[in-house]
């Protein structure tokens, strides 16, 4: 074998282990609240801290990230819609968010079905 036939073998060893570790990552999930996401959904900054949401932060963001109203997601959780709005709040300072538009955004991308 020469040089270049053995540095293609070596290539192609090594992109074959890249699509196994891609295709592998894409399989895993994580657990938020009772909810398992893919883990190729969620944005490497908030892996650690989208753990520290409550159960009942991530039920507002799943319906957040379906494009529930505040209403809405205040009825179908049997809460007020004030505290709809602390749970958003609370998930925006967790999150280390600049407000709703990012967690809207981010709920979309964890939760919005992709078929």
């Amino acid at each position: 074998m020469s040089i270049d036939t053995d540095e293609e073998a070596r290539l192609r060893e090594l992109m074959r282990l890249l699509r196994k570790a891609d295709d592998r990552a894409q399989e895993e999930e994580r657990s938020i609240g009772d909810f398992r996401i893919p883990r190729s959904r969620i944005p490497e900054r908030h892996l650690g801290s989208i753990a520290a949401l409550t159960k009942a932060e991530v039920a507002v963001m799943r319906f957040l990230g379906w494009g529930r109203a505040n209403a809405d997601i205040a009825t179908l959780l049997a809460i007020s819609e004030n505290t709809v709005r602390v749970h958003l709040n609370n998930m925006c300072r967790k999150l280390e968010l600049d407000g709703v538009r990012e967690l809207n955004a981010l709920a979309g991308l964890l939760f919005h079905p992709l078929t």
